[in-house]
């Protein structure tokens, strides 16, 4: 782990869907300004991309990544790929844009279009001003967890390329493998091991929840999962993905989600969680710090 203590527990929290909408663009700067996260990933096809480039140029040390998108979920608020040079038809929808679901991506994305996109959709964050810090991948599209079909050996090319640091945990627990198929499970421990001979940078342990409502949560029960989960951090480097909004009629029109969304905005400047990081002696970085 190199300057990291293989017996300190280190968390990133990173705030996915930068770039989505104002409603996100507008909490996620709020918990950057207030220094309740960490990092960010910015989806660059996504309609708001603009505005973090605006914002970014006022504050060009906070941590933004590039959050791979190749999946458009809500039902109508719709996105497609950032290529304009190429046709990449393997990659979109009889409308042009991308699909809803990961497993489609599995299904129809060609190998040369996906690593033309991917080029682009970072070669777009450059152009507007923006140095990337790290790689991740809008809801696992690209992972090959549905059909073992994985373009990871792609993103790692990129990886290489640009010495960015990869969502992808070293250690995947029981509850992360339960539902996988087996293609899946060998393929991430061979990519595993390639990242590591690459000197590709990744994380120990990924850390996730609904982001959904649960049956009978509240701010105060959900608040007390977050807090058990810091509490019960493994040492090494965990990341924290979050997906922060603001309690706006945008929001709701995009995200029949939005009020975990919200929940996650309030419970990020929460005294209490910062409290239990202090306590548990728990550091916080960013990804920028796994570069070297």
């Amino acid at each position: 782990m190199d300057k990291f203590s293989r017996n300190e527990r280190y968390l990133i929290i990173n705030a996915d869907d930068l770039g989505m909408c104002h409603s996100s663009n507008e909490a996620i700067f709020k918990l950057f300004e207030d220094g309740f996260i960490s990092s960010s990933t910015l989806m660059t096809p996504c309609p708001w991309v603009k505005e973090v480039a605006k914002y970014y140029r006022s504050h060009p040390d906070i941590d933004i990544g590039v959050h791979l998108t190749f999946t458009s979920e809500w039902k109508y608020y719709k996105w497609g790929p950032v290529t304009k040079n190429k046709i990449v038809d393997s990659l979109i929808t009889e409308e042009g844009y991308f699909p809803e679901r990961s497993e489609d991506v599995e299904l129809r994305a060609n190998r040369e279009d996906v690593r033309e996109e991917i080029k682009n959709q970072i070669d777009l964050a450059v152009k507007l001003g923006i140095s990337p810090s790290h790689l991740d991948n809008h809801m696992g599209s690209l992972y090959g967890l549905t059909f073992g079909n994985s373009f990871l050996d792609i993103i790692f090319e990129f990886c290489q390329r640009y010495n960015f640091p990869f969502r992808l945990p070293k250690i995947l627990d029981e509850e992360m493998k339960q539902g996988l198929p087996e293609a899946a499970i060998s393929n991430y421990e061979k990519m595993i091991d390639i990242a590591d001979q690459n000197g590709i940078k990744l994380i120990d342990h990924l850390i996730s929840y609904s982001f959904s409502l649960e049956d009978g949560e509240d701010y105060t029960s959900f608040k007390e999962r977050v807090i058990s989960i810091l509490r019960n951090l493994k040492p090494g480097i965990n990341e924290l993905y979050i997906h922060p909004g603001l309690n706006t009629e945008e929001l709701k029109a995009i995200n029949p989600h939005w009020e975990k969304r919200y929940m996650e905005f309030k419970l990020y400047q929460d005294e209490k969680l910062w409290k239990v990081l202090q306590e548990e002696g728990i550091k916080l970085i960013r990804w920028k710090d796994l570069r070297g």
